[in-house]
């Protein structure tokens, strides 16, 4: 059995007991005194753990060290009880994301408000605005803001169903699509012909998808589409299928919007 098969096995036990358990990932991080961003590591196997952080793990989840590194062990024999209610609460919260159409439609006016005018923002940086307004929001709020599905294609995340709602924005007179030529390559632009209906954000996400313009909204088509490339919903999912918003748990500096405190920032 090679190293990377165990560490594979170690993360899995460890989440199959967490899940359990009931406790969420950066509550354990807490209570073993690890970084959310360094657990998430552990759990999906690309990160060792040592003797010592087994050992707070074992407390914290309840079991036993020879079990837990035995061939056989299953996270079921070790939790009994009242922990399946528990369990329930925990997977409550719902990472199927359902399209709030009218939401989509608000925040492309109100990106497009801020950016249409800049002449680097295409469909292609506009598609990697709403991605990240996204998935920031998600990993923030464990809500979903759009709850536009992304497909991983070969230039970057796309929302699913964006043609259609463009089109019936276009037919409102909501947008306007233009074609230009932009450093010598055709560019697809969109223009807002209204306003966003700011009553309809609240202001945690007016917050979020203000700092994903002010961070990624002068950049260019190619050097966003790179900068997609290496966050973790990207690389975690499969070419053609949809990106988890449960991936935006995994990620690390410097694309995790959460603080998670003196690790990150030593990165």
């Amino acid at each position: 059995m090679n190293v990377q098969l165990v560490k594979k096995q170690i993360g899995q036990r460890i989440t199959d007991l967490r899940k359990m358990k009931g406790i969420s990932q950066e509550e354990l991080a807490k209570k073993v005194k690890l970084s959310r961003p360094s657990l998430a590591q552990i759990e999906l196997g690309n990160r060792g753990v040592d003797i010592l952080e087994l050992q707070k793990l074992s407390i914290v989840l309840g079991f036993s060290l020879d079990d837990f590194m035995s061939k056989d062990f299953t996270a079921s024999q070790e939790v009994k009880g009242s922990v399946e209610v528990k369990a329930k609460k925990a997977e409550e919260r719902n990472s199927e994301p359902t399209l709030k159409v009218n939401k989509f439609k608000n925040v492309l006016l109100y990106i497009l408000e801020k950016c249409a005018g800049k002449p680097n923002v295409g469909e292609t940086v506009l598609f990697k605005l709403l991605y990240f307004s996204d998935f920031n929001y998600y990993e923030l709020y464990e809500e979903h803001l759009t709850g536009a599905k992304y497909r991983k294609l070969p230039f970057g995340p796309v929302p699913q169903k964006l043609d259609t709602i463009i089109y019936q924005m276009i037919e409102k007179g909501q947008l306007q699509r233009v074609k230009t030529d932009y450093h010598g390559y055709p560019q697809t632009r969109y223009l807002p012909l209204e306003k966003a209906d700011l009553t309809k954000f609240k202001a945690s996400e007016k917050e979020v998808i203000d700092r994903v313009i002010e961070q990624l909204s002068d950049w260019s088509a190619a050097a966003i589409s790179n900068y997609s490339h290496k966050d973790m919903p990207w690389l975690a999912s499969k070419e053609g299928e949809e990106i988890n918003y449960e991936l935006a748990f995994y990620r690390e500096a410097p694309f995790s919007v959460r603080n998670y405190g003196d690790e990150i920032e030593e990165q």
